[in-house]
């Protein structure tokens, strides 16, 4: 069987990239693909700097297109072109590092209210908890939200030659344009002065040494977007959604944006994964009560409690759209009344009840970010 370009890009899609559950075809290292006869000729553009990452995937792709393409000979070609890398480590030069600075995250998602600040804010914190120095920047111009969520809203310090000193709060190091311009200010900007701003919190502000800068982005593919990728070395993207049709929609676009501009997306978080409900069964409690209890999976303790989750939305919308990216899912995320409490009161859940359930899923997504841009 005579195989075309296609056929060998659908072959190459089941090497992985070392380390990674991403292949190398949605990694964009396959650059071209040029047939001839019996003769296959692949070059790829992996800009790490390991050896032996380069050889694991020049062998794959070697091994699997002679068992089981239809070619004699495969010639294979690395560019040396600094381009799209995976993730952590292996990031390209691209745009400029921030100085001082180990790893940029940012954490996206295609339409608003779905819970991001939320997730950066309990991520950063986690950071912190892991022993890490670590900043937190809030880019939401038009609608900033780490000021409530972390429970201030104070004036950032200006040094005699012009450069802003962050915030200290819970550890970590916080900047937030509400801090600026007063968190109940409405924003009217054209693009220009939005992406003017969105540098000048890079080149302006005084992060000093950090391991994590967390950046709580704005809903979207605006300018804060495009400014951030093409001035500013990000280590990789987080997207966060919610189970509806409607939000997996928008974060399609705001996933396939990172990839265009070759900023690696290192995982997804589903937020508001269903309902949790804690009851407590007495005596007392009639027929009807027992048979509403009953609508999930109840496991009810010797004391009477129980806690189950009902799905108030469709589930399975982060996984889905892990698969279809090829990179993690790094945790599903239930609507609770603890989390909410702790949003309003200015105190992130990992910090006012460590050990809850929901603590420990975002001290997970820390850790499987840590591993991926550590490794």
């Amino acid at each position: 069987m005579t195989m075309n370009k296609q056929d060998v890009l659908e072959l190459l899609k089941q090497i992985k990239y070392p380390g990674f559950s991403r292949d190398i075809v949605s990694f964009g290292m396959v650059e071209n693909v040029e047939i001839d006869g019996k003769t296959v000729s692949v070059t790829l553009k992996i800009s790490t700097q390991k050896e032996d990452k380069k050889e694991t995937v020049r062998n794959a792709v070697k091994d699997i297109l002679l068992t089981e393409g239809s070619f004699d000979n495969v010639d294979i070609e690395i560019s040396a072109q600094e381009q799209a890398a995976p993730i952590g480590k292996d990031i390209p030069a691209g745009p400029m590092p921030l100085e001082k600075v180990n790893h940029i995250v940012a954490v996206a998602s295609g339409k608003g209210g779905v819970g991001k600040s939320t997730v950066a804010a309990n991520l950063a914190i986690a950071l912190t908890q892991k022993g890490y120095k670590v900043g937190l920047l809030d880019l939401d111009i038009y609608g900033p939200s780490l000021p409530t969520i972390l429970g201030f809203n104070e004036n950032p310090h200006l040094t005699q030659d012009k450069k802003l000193v962050p915030l200290e709060r819970y550890g970590m190091k916080v900047m937030s344009f509400g801090f600026i311009s007063g968190n109940n200010t409405p924003t009217i900007w054209r693009g220009p002065m939005v992406s003017r701003m969105t540098e000048q919190f890079f080149q302006d502000v005084l992060w000093g040494e950090l391991d994590y800068l967390i950046l709580d982005l704005p809903p979207g593919t605006g300018d804060v977007q495009l400014t951030l990728t093409q001035k500013i070395r990000i280590s990789g993207a987080i997207i966060v959604t919610t189970p509806q049709d409607m939000a997996l929609t928008d974060v399609r676009k705001g996933a396939d944006m990172f990839r265009k501009v070759q900023t690696p997306v290192l995982g997804v978080v589903e937020n508001m994964s269903g309902l949790v409900i804690k009851g407590h069964i007495t005596h007392s409690t009639s027929d009807q009560q027992l048979a509403i209890a009953g609508l999930g999976n109840i496991t009810v303790d010797e004391n009477g409690h129980f806690e189950f989750q009902l799905d108030l939305f469709k589930k399975g919308g982060g996984l889905q759209e892990s698969k279809r990216l090829g990179v993690p899912l790094l945790g599903e995320i239930p609507i609770s009344q603890e989390l909410m409490a702790a949003t309003d009161n200015g105190k992130p859940l990992v910090l006012s009840d460590p050990d809850s359930p929901i603590s420990k899923v975002y001290k997970n997504i820390a850790d499987s970010i840590d591993k991926i841009l550590q490794d």
